[in-house]
């Protein structure tokens, strides 16, 4: 948007206008918003973000949707949706951003943190938020392993933080096609 200086009667953009304007939207930015408790599905989000940047050469941002519950879009031609599982139930955050958002023809993928089998996840969470977003169509969805605590305590780890790299191989090659 262009904005009218009164003083000097130039033309002049707005600082989103400029933004966007200054990013080549050809490349390949990618957002990963993630929700996470016990930092398990944070640190899978970091590992999938440093594949993509060291060995991709992609352009990635970080967002903790606990924070910032509704990241802005525009700027991303690629999104990554990270959710933890605990006590039976998806974080909210994660359940929330899928369900809602519109992310028109955005690639979207999804990866869950959890200690239930694949099959599983993608029956009772997955496929539940496909019926609820039906625009929503992810090129690919990984159920990591999780974590749990309790007290503290590591009680059951499961983390796989090598799967986690392997599979940002595999999908990089999906987001920049």
């Amino acid at each position: 948007m262009r904005i009218r200086d009164k003083k000097s009667g130039r033309f002049s953009l707005n600082k989103a206008a400029y933004v966007l304007e200054c990013i080549d939207m050809s490349e390949n930015r990618t957002l990963i918003a993630y929700a996470t408790e016990g930092g398990t599905t944070e640190d899978y989000a970091k590992a999938i973000s440093s594949i993509l940047t060291d060995e991709f050469k992609m352009q990635v941002e970080l967002v903790n949707l606990k924070k910032d519950r509704n990241p802005d879009l525009a700027l991303y031609r690629n999104v990554i949706v990270g959710a933890g599982i605990r006590k039976f139930k998806m974080y909210k955050e994660g359940v929330e951003f899928l369900e809602k958002t519109s992310f028109g023809d955005r690639k979207v993928v999804i990866f869950i943190s959890s200690l239930m089998p694949r099959d599983e996840v993608v029956k009772k969470y997955i496929d539940v938020i496909l019926q609820k977003n039906t625009e929503l169509k992810p090129l690919a969805v990984e159920v990591l392993g999780g974590r749990m605590k309790i007290l503290g305590r590591t009680i059951q780890d499961k983390t796989d933080i090598e799967k986690a790299k392997t599979w940002a191989r595999k999908i990089a090659e999906q987001l920049q096609s």
